[in-house]
């Protein structure tokens, strides 16, 4: 028996009021903490240390790159894939450039990216999550960390480059698509180079942003339009992203 300290009457063990359940069921509690441990509390608590350390530890290994292009895209994506080839071709090219070469760890158009900067000797950095299916750690890094929480690898691949590349992918590609452009247009970070690669892939999305968004239902400005740029070919990204890096220099050095 528990006794309840505001009647003090005897309180039957394992019975669970009303607000604890409600306690229980809420999203932080069951998606965020730790609803299986049998430490209670304590444990749940510690968790936010956990998350903590994620931050201290992704900061910790990006401020040790300079220059650095972040490659996103599907983990789908197959190595005989042309975006697949194209986005290896890419990096390689930038990685010799100078360029750290950071992507999300995993398969596909990710694991493409480190490829390139690896087989050059370049920087290949991997934050990776850990997930159910897909997504595992490539090979192709030399600097990776791994990271249970998909909201603090996304502050890290968020303010993490000076470039950003997407090539065609799911949910999750189009997720960091929106943040990074929501973030420019809002004036959270400064404008930098976002390079959207493979005109199939990207018109049909583009046209919409045109058509739809902006002349039909005005919830996006004309210059919000201009937050991102489109190529169709590694040389073509290549020529965009020197000449925006050489202007930002500039505008640095002003």
């Amino acid at each position: 028996m528990i006794l309840d300290k505001k009647r003090r009457t005897p309180k039957k063990e394992g019975k669970t009021s009303r607000k604890d359940a409600e306690a229980n069921n809420c999203r932080i509690v069951s998606e965020l903490l730790d609803p299986e441990s049998t430490n209670g509390d304590a444990v749940q608590s510690w968790r936010v240390f956990r998350i903590m350390s994620e931050f201290v530890q992704g900061f910790e290994l990006l401020r040790s790159h300079g220059l650095a292009a972040t490659f996103w895209g599907s983990a789908r994506t197959d190595p005989t894939d042309t975006y697949y080839k194209a986005a290896e071709e890419l990096s390689a090219k930038m990685a010799k450039n100078g360029f750290s070469i950071i992507s999300g760890g995993g398969p596909g158009i990710m694991e493409a990216s480190n490829v390139g900067a690896f087989k050059v000797g370049g920087r290949s950095v991997g934050l990776n999550i850990k997930l159910p299916f897909e997504q595992k750690l490539n090979p192709y890094t030399n600097e990776s960390l791994n990271f249970d929480f998909f909201f603090s690898r996304k502050v890290m691949l968020t303010f993490a480059s000076e470039v950003y590349v997407y090539f065609p992918g799911g949910f999750g590609t189009l997720d960091e698509l929106f943040e990074i452009v929501t973030l420019i247009q809002t004036k959270k970070i400064e404008p930098i180079p976002v390079v959207l690669y493979g005109k199939d892939y990207w018109t049909p999305l583009l046209e919409f942003f045109k058509n739809d968004l902006l002349e039909k239902h005005g919830t996006i400005s004309p210059e919000d339009l201009d937050i991102f740029h489109l190529v169709d070919s590694v040389d073509e990204a290549m020529k965009y992203i020197t000449k925006e890096i050489k202007n930002i220099k500039n505008v640095q050095q002003i």
